[in-house]
Order: C-alpha cells, then sequence, then structure tokens
C-alpha cells in the first residue's frame, strides 16, 4: 500500500517521489506515455533525466507507482464510506461524491489510468486490475442495497456506466467545479436509480 494518503500529493508537502509522479501524470495526459521521455519528466521538475533513476528504476515503475497508488486511493476511501454506516441512499451518493471529487481533482491521473493500463508490466497490471475489481464490489453493494431487485450482473454494469460518467470530466469543463460536481452528482445518482 502507498505511504501516502493521497493519490498523488502536489506542492510543498510533496516529496520528491510524488513530485516526479504528479510531473509524470501531467505529462502522460498530455502526451501518452510513449510520447514522454525520463528528460522530459526530469526537466519538469527541476532535475536531470538520470538523476530519476535515483527515486524510480525507470519509467514503467513511475507509472506503476501511479496507477496503483490511484486505485488504492479509490478502494481505501470507498472502503472507508462504506463503513461509516447509514442508509443505502446515503452511502450510495457519499460513493459518488467520492469519485466525482477524484476525477476534478485530478483530470490528468482520470486520463492517464484510462489510456495506460496495457503500458503497465504485467505484475503492475494485475495488481491493479485486482484493486479496480475489489472498489466495483464496493460499489455493486452498495447499488444493490440502494436499488431493490437489481441483479449484481446489472448493478456491475451500472457501476461501470457511472464511472464512464464521471470520469468524461477531463473533456467536460464548460462549468465551474462546483456546478460541475453538483451536476454530475445528480446524473449519477439519477442514472443509478433509474437502473432499478
Amino acid at each position: 500500500m502507498p505511504a501516502n494518503p493521497t493519490p498523488l500529493v502536489t506542492g510543498e508537502k510533496a516529496n520528491r517521489r510524488e513530485q516526479i509522479m504528479a510531473a509524470a501524470a501531467e505529462l502522460f495526459a498530455h502526451h501518452g506515455f510513449h510520447g514522454v521521455g525520463i528528460d522530459d519528466i526530469g526537466a519538469a521538475v527541476g532535475i536531470s533525466g538520470p538523476a530519476l533513476y535515483r527515486h524510480f528504476r525507470s519509467k514503467d515503475a513511475i507509472l506503476g507507482e501511479m496507477l496503483n497508488s490511484i486505485s488504492h486511493y479509490l478502494l481505501d476511501g470507498g472502503t472507508q464510506r462504506a463503513a461509516i454506516g447509514g442508509s443505502a441512499g446515503e452511502l450510495l451518493a457519499a460513493l459518488v461524491r467520492f469519485h466525482v471529487d477524484f476525477a476534478l481533482d485530478h483530470p490528468a491521473l482520470i486520463t492517464v489510468q484510462e489510456r495506460n493500463l496495457a503500458n503497465l508490466t504485467d505484475s503492475d497490471r494485475k495488481q491493479v486490475r485486482a484493486l479496480q475489481r475489489q472498489y466495483v464490489e464496493v460499489w455493486v453493494r452498495a447499488i444493490r442495497d440502494a436499488v431493490p431487485g437489481l441483479e449484481e450482473r446489472e448493478a456491475r454494469s451500472a457501476a461501470h456506466a457511472v464511472f464512464g460518467l464521471i470520469n468524461s470530466t477531463p473533456y467536460n469543463r464548460h462549468l465551474g467545479d462546483g456546478e460541475l460536481a453538483d451536476l454530475l452528482c445528480r446524473l449519477a445518482l439519477g442514472a443509478l436509480s433509474a437502473a432499478g
């Protein structure tokens, strides 16, 4: 499990590894994984490309830690919200808001995650996929509790559809973050209730 409690810490509080991952996320999102070299990432954080090897063994390792960190963060956040209790509707609303906030706060990470699973090493890809499946299962349980009569396969499909809606945020910046967050929450919850 990653040491940092957020997917990527930025700013003055970020350690050098976190700064490197944050810079790499922006670069990968804008230029693609294969369009970015170690020297590009180094330049973005003010060090030489070869100096990155003091922090990561390769560009693949940066991507692997980045996507594993995201996946752990989402799973931990979803699990924490499920453990709080409350009504089924409150839990579903909390999960939706959590994912919306993540997507709006980290659009580069959403883009990298969406486009770069195939660029992970086999071991990293297996770990990320396992974490993602666990996160989906948190949602499936919450959806089935909130939408009685929904079969497990339908709930899983509904969860993925809502992720697609929410994860579209890097391409949808017509509203301010607050307005967009509220709209996405309404749309997601409306779609989930319609699934029943």
